[in-house]
């Protein structure tokens, strides 16, 4: 499996993870939130940002992921595969949601037929995981994984939820049972 070098972050960590020679940052944000002034010393060349909230569901007080926001990621990543010596960061606010959704969706742009292999990889790259499911729902359609990434998001959600049970609360809390097994 074809994998660049991936790092994933939350925002009070953007400084210590760009001692390890970061060349391309992808930033999911809220929609209002300030670009962090750290990565300004990334060229805007080599910087995606993306804002929406983490949301799972349409709401309406929520800006949500849509298929246009996962375009963008895609050709972006597609972009960086003919590269060399790229070093990419990956954030959101806390990390754990939307930017291991990212990861995701960069390993499988990269690595076609490999899905049941990507959240493995998230694991060993970020511990406290829970990859948003409508940004991999909408990246499977687009990457024509034909469900296959949406299942191996769903055993991890599983495997995660059993590993992390705290973590598993804390979503359901967040209006996300649906991505909870036997959390609804």
């Amino acid at each position: 499996m074809l994998q660049l070098p991936l790092s994933i972050c939350g925002l009070d960590e953007i400084a210590e993870f760009l001692k390890r020679g970061v060349t391309h940052v992808i930033s999911i944000l809220d929609p209002e939130y300030p670009y962090p002034e750290e990565l300004l010393v990334i060229p805007e060349g080599n910087r995606l940002v993306l804002r929406f909230d983490d949301a799972t569901l349409a709401q309406a007080d929520r800006i949500y992921p849509v298929k246009g926001d996962m375009e963008r990621l895609i050709k972006w990543v597609k972009g960086l595969a003919d590269e060399t010596g790229v070093r990419l960061l990956i954030h959101c606010h806390a990390g754990v949601s939307r930017s291991t959704a990212a990861a995701a969706i960069t390993m499988a742009s990269l690595n076609p037929g490999h899905e049941s292999e990507i959240f493995e990889h998230i694991d060993d790259i970020r511990s406290r995981n829970w990859p948003n499911s409508l940004m991999v729902n909408i990246a499977d359609e687009l990457l024509g994984c034909n469900g296959a990434l949406n299942l191996a998001l769903r055993a991890h959600h599983e495997r995660r939820a059993t590993r992390d049970p705290e973590l598993a609360e804390l979503i359901i809390r967040h209006g996300r049972a649906h991505e909870v097994p036997n959390g609804a």
